[in-house]
């Protein structure tokens, strides 16, 4: 009987195997150290995703040890996700170009030194350029994790694999601000928040070892190596031109709407450079046929957007309600999200073994969860302090995490699984850049819904908005699913 792959709207299609130790169809043989691979990259991947977030319950005290005023040090968050969306296709393009190693050896190298530059900086400016330039390393780190599984894996490997990856992005997401608290409490406010940074000196440099041992090369049919620099400046353009409006709209209101009413022509101009692209015989920056021709994968871009942009705001909102109104410190504040982060662990890899089975309605069902969490939060944990606190958000957020976990690795299955592996890293990379416009929108999204109606009102009742409003968010993720599974039903 020939060997069968779940396609990306969860149907079958017959052209390549699950991997076992045999040649398939499509001359694809499985490398024997496929796994040790992907959990050295998985180690470099979670580095770069837990920066992301570890700086969020660091921010008073950067502020203090900086002297320095608020807005600054709140580019330190904005201007890592404004230089990692930047970079984020435009990496995937070269790891798929000149090899998953040889970027990756790049991007980590890069990525030690701007964190050791962060962590020594003499001034909040430094800071902040340090941060820009250790951003766009992580974008050259982070889509080689999916470039990587698109060329190691097939079949329900493959989903196994990216259930390995979704629980990497996950629980980086969720275990930033418990391990940033961590590491304030035992190094102190005034000059603890500079081993946030240092720790990845380390780390890195052993990483770095088992890159350049184990991770493969360029393969020989990468393909045709030009990069498109004319589309890699348009879609930098375009994501500055979103995501700079949301970390500055309230210092720069008038540029950051200027800038905002550009995107629109310049998304425009992208799309019509890559056609031309494509039309030339040049290899294209991301071959925007895919968000046509391949089922499922303009769905999956806009699903996994709109969910980062319902999940990043909400841990951040609980994190900032618990410091500033119930008092808590920056290590019991990250442990108040840590059940969200124990759910999406057990959820993530059970997700993406059975994916292949069940297909897009899984992403459906773990979605419907999600707003079943989000509501129970917004209607119980107001008002609510000391043990009775402790004993609603526990179980209430470990049941929201198990549904956030199951959506992350099915959602990039099933938008990958018909990718050709040479654009693996660019199309992935791509729905990367829409989780970090999602988390940035996400982000100053509800922490604007929660500021505004707390300086109005009660802190309780702008934690209910700021939750309404990603209930309606994660609602249209549901809506796209629902939409994207009954199509491939259909």
């Amino acid at each position: 009987m020939l060997p069968r792959l779940i396609g990306n709207s969860g149907r079958v299609s017959e052209h390549a195997v699950d991997t076992g130790d045999q040649v398939d169809v499509d001359g694809y043989t499985p490398d024997p150290h496929r796994w040790r691979f992907l959990g050295v990259s998985m180690v470099v991947g979670f580095m770069s995703l837990l920066d992301v977030s570890i700086v969020n319950v660091a921010l008073p005290s950067m502020q203090k040890g900086l002297h320095t005023e608020a807005g600054t040090i709140q580019w330190v968050v904005s201007g890592y996700a404004l230089a990692f969306g930047l970079t984020l296709v435009a990496g995937g393009r070269l790891g798929d170009a000149f090899g998953r190693r040889r970027m990756m050896l790049i991007g980590l190298v890069a990525f030690v030194a701007t964190s050791a530059a962060v962590g020594f900086a003499p001034s909040a400016t430094a800071v902040v350029v340090a941060r820009l330039a250790q951003g766009a390393s992580a974008g050259l780190l982070t889509p080689q994790n999916s470039g990587l599984i698109q060329q190691l894996f097939r079949g329900n490997e493959r989903g196994r694999a990216f259930g390995v990856f979704g629980l990497t992005v996950s629980v980086s997401s969720a275990t930033g601000p418990v391990l940033g608290g961590l590491i304030l409490a035992l190094a102190g406010q005034e000059n603890g928040w500079r081993y946030l940074f240092l720790i990845n000196v380390p780390i890195g440099l052993v990483a770095l070892f088992f890159v350049a041992r184990m991770v493969p090369g360029r393969r020989a049919d990468a393909g045709d190596a030009r990069i498109d620099l004319v589309g890699a400046v348009l879609i930098g353009a375009l994501v500055i031109t979103v995501l700079y409006p949301v970390v500055s709209v309230e210092s720069d209101r008038y540029a950051a709407l200027f800038l905002l009413g550009l995107a629109p022509l310049l998304g425009w101009a992208f799309v019509r450079w890559e056609r031309r692209t494509v039309a030339a015989g040049r290899p294209p920056l991301l071959d925007v046929s895919l968000l046509r021709r391949v089922r499922g994968y303009a769905g999956g871009l806009l699903i996994g957007t709109l969910y980062f942009t319902g999940f990043t705001g909400m841990l951040l909102v609980i994190s900032y309600y618990a410091q500033t109104s119930l008092g808590f410190g920056p290590l019991r504040a990250g442990l108040l999200i840590a059940p969200f982060a124990v759910g999406s662990a057990v959820s993530a890899p059970f997700a993406g073994r059975v994916v292949g089975q069940v297909g897009r309605v899984l992403t459906v069902m773990a979605l419907s969860v999600m707003l079943v969490g989000v509501a129970l939060v917004a209607g119980v944990l107001p008002g609510r302090e000391g043990t009775g606190l402790w004993a609603v958000a526990v179980p209430i957020l470990f049941f929201t995490g198990l549904g956030g976990g199951a959506v992350v690795s099915p959602n990039l299955t099933l938008t990958l699984a018909d990718v050709p592996p040479r654009m693996g890293g660019a199309a992935g990379g791509a729905i990367q850049t829409g989780q970090r416009l999602g988390s940035s929108i996400g982000a100053a999204l509800l922490m604007t819904v929660y500021s505004v109606v707390s300086g109005h009102g009660s802190s309780g009742q702008a934690l209910r908005l700021a939750f309404g409003v990603a209930f309606v968010v994660l609602a249209a993720a549901t809506a796209m699913a629902i939409r994207d599974w009954r199509g491939s039903r259909r």
